[in-house]
């Protein structure tokens, strides 16, 4: 089985969901090549030796320093058919959930999306993917010669790097005016912001939080926890938080250690993007929300008298 596993980098760093995706990729036993995209690729492609992969392609052009779909699908799609790959691993990420489904049509292979589990036994990949809003697990089998899967942010852990070296090809990208669907104009980041698909704690709140201002309470928690502010989709409507914290069915897909949600009542679309967090603390003053059946801590109260005290409680801990 030879693997193509994408790997995800920004402004020069790799994403955290690069290192678990050829990870992956390296569990499954076969032969892994990773591919990474960007202007300068190659200066950042060695470490993904420590992960795994044998050999790395770094396809280098200043015009895909900034992702497009277009342009990116079709240099996944070519490197997988240059280097024989039956499988490509690509994260579920914003960018990969974007992708994939593009790049599975050059190669004309089926796609299993947001995979939680990938095993290979005598032959055959199956993988694990949530359905039904996360209510169930199914495993699949993709029965076309290639065969394309995105994975599940923070499920496939990377573990530490072993020092080991990759051997790495600068391959130059051939791209068409038709091959970039858009140009990028203006670039604007927000400081140091955590993504919420990466981070290992999220503290995420609702409609119960009563207004935009009161979010600076999980700012301070998210800050002393080294974690990131998420938001439902009724606080992201509302123009309380931005799009890219939203967490649910129609917003980002998380997995974190340990995921706090506050006045967030747990409609089943924001279940569906949060369900698989390891643990889940609930605070919400109404005792039957839907949010505390996937809780593994709940506390029924009110947020603006729970979350000082368990600020309080962490700064205790801390020393501050």
């Amino acid at each position: 089985m030879k693997i193509l596993a994408f790997a995800e980098q920004r402004n020069g760093q790799f994403k955290k969901t690069a290192f678990e995706t050829v990870a992956a990729a390296a569990s499954l036993g076969g032969e892994v090549t990773a591919l990474v995209i960007g202007g300068t690729a190659a200066a950042i492609a060695p470490q993904l030796g420590g992960y795994g992969a044998a050999n790395v392609i770094a396809a280098e052009d200043p015009a895909v320093e900034l992702y497009s779909a277009t342009a990116y699908a079709k240099i996944i799609a070519e490197t997988a058919e240059a280097a024989g790959a039956d499988v490509v691993l690509l994260p579920a990420s914003a960018m990969g959930k974007d992708v994939a489904p593009r790049v599975a049509v050059k190669l004309q292979a089926g796609l299993a999306a947001d995979c939680t589990a990938l095993t290979a036994a005598g032959g055959v990949l199956t993988a694990s993917r949530p359905v039904y809003g996360g209510k169930g697990v199914v495993d699949v089998v993709v029965t076309t010669p290639r065969k394309v899967f995105t994975l599940r942010p923070n499920v496939f852990t990377a573990g530490a790097p072993s020092g080991a070296a990759a051997s790495v090809e600068r391959r130059a990208v051939s791209l068409q005016p038709s091959d970039l669907s858009s140009a990028v104009k203006e670039v604007k980041q927000s400081g140091g912001k955590k993504d919420v698909s990466e981070a290992d704690v999220v503290v995420s709140g609702g409609r119960g939080l009563k207004g935009p201002e009161h979010f600076a309470m999980l700012e301070e928690l998210a800050g002393l926890l080294g974690g990131a502010v998420g938001a439902s989709r009724a606080v992201v409507d509302s123009g309380w938080r931005p799009h890219d914290e939203q967490v649910g069915q129609t917003g980002k897909t998380v997995s974190p250690s340990l995921y706090i949600a506050v006045g967030i009542s747990g409609a089943v679309q924001h279940l569906a993007g949060m369900s698989s967090s390891k643990y889940i603390v609930a605070v919400n003053k109404d005792k039957d929300a839907p949010i505390f059946s996937v809780a593994d801590y709940g506390i029924a109260g009110d947020a603006f008298e729970v979350l000082p005290a368990v600020t309080a409680e962490v700064k205790k801990l801390l020393g501050k």
